[in-house]
C-alpha cells in the first residue's frame, strides 16, 4: 500500500461488505423475544467469528489459492465479479443471494444460537467479504501493511458489534427506508470495488492491456 488513502479505502472496502447496518433488521427478527444478556451473547459471537474468518483469510487465503492452483489474477476477476452481483442487490434495497438465503433464515429461527449461521457466516462474513480480504491480504506488502488489514477487520467487527447491541435504537432512528438508504450507498462504493479487481485481474491475466 502505497499511502494513508490506500489504508482508508480497505477500511472502507471490508466494512461496506460486511454492512453491519444491512445485518441490523435481520438480528432484530432474529434475536425477537430474548433478553438482552442473550442478545449480548449472540452479537459478540457473531461478530467475533466473523472477524476471526476474515482475518484468517488475510493470512491464508493466498496459500488456499496456491494448493487449489487458483491464480490471483483469476481470482481478482472472480471476486469483482461476486462485489458486483452483491452491490447490484444493494442498489435494489436487498440482501443478496449470497449471504443469507430464505431457508437459512428460517432454519436458524428454529434454534437456540443463530449467533454463527446464519449471522456471522454468511451474513457478516460471506463469500464477497471473504474474496475482499483475501484479496487485500495479497496487495498487503510487508508486516506493516498486513497489521493494517487486520486492523481494518477489528475495527469493521467492533462497528459491527456496536451496530447489532444499538440495533432497536437503529432500526427506529432510520427504518426500513433509512437502512436501504446506506446499503445503497454501501452498494455504489463496492461496484466501484468490483470494477477494481476485475481490471487488476485482466491486467494481470493480459499484460498487454496495462500498455
Amino acid at each position: 500500500m502505497d499511502n494513508s488513502l490506500d489504508y482508508i479505502k480497505t477500511f472502507i472496502g471490508i466494512f461496506a461488505i460486511v454492512n453491519p447496518l444491512g445485518a441490523v433488521p435481520l438480528f432484530i427478527g432474529m434475536t425477537e423475544g430474548q433478553d438482552a444478556k442473550l442478545r449480548r451473547a449472540i452479537a459478540r459471537t457473531a461478530t467475533l467469528t466473523s472477524t476471526v474468518v476474515l482475518i484468517g483469510a488475510v493470512f491464508i487465503g493466498q496459500a488456499l489459492l496456491n494448493f487449489f492452483g487458483v491464480s490471483i489474477g483469476s481470482f481478482r476477476i472472480a471476486g469483482g465479479i461476486l462485489l458486483l452481483l452483491t452491490a447490484i442487490s444493494m442498489l435494489h434495497g436487498q440482501r443478496s443471494r449470497t449471504k443469507v438465503t430464505p431457508g437459512e433464515e428460517e432454519e436458524a429461527a428454529s434454534k437456540e444460537s443463530i449467533a454463527i449461521v446464519p449471522l456471522a457466516i454468511p451474513l457478516l462474513a460471506g463469500p464477497g467479504a471473504i474474496s475482499t480480504a483475501i484479496l487485500y491480504g495479497y496487495q498487503a506488502v510487508g508486516l506493516a501493511d498486513n497489521l493494517y488489514v487486520v486492523a481494518a477487520c477489528a475495527a469493521t467487527g467492533a462497528l459491527t458489534y456496536v451496530s447489532l447491541m444499538l440495533a432497536e435504537p437503529i432500526g427506529r432512528a432510520l427504518g426500513k427506508t433509512g437502512i436501504n438508504i446506506f446499503t445503497r450507498l454501501f452498494g455504489i462504493l463496492l461496484a466501484a470495488l468490483g470494477v477494481e479487481f476485475i481490471i487488476g485481474g485482466l491486467m494481470q491475466m493480459m499484460p498487454a492491456l496495462a500498455r
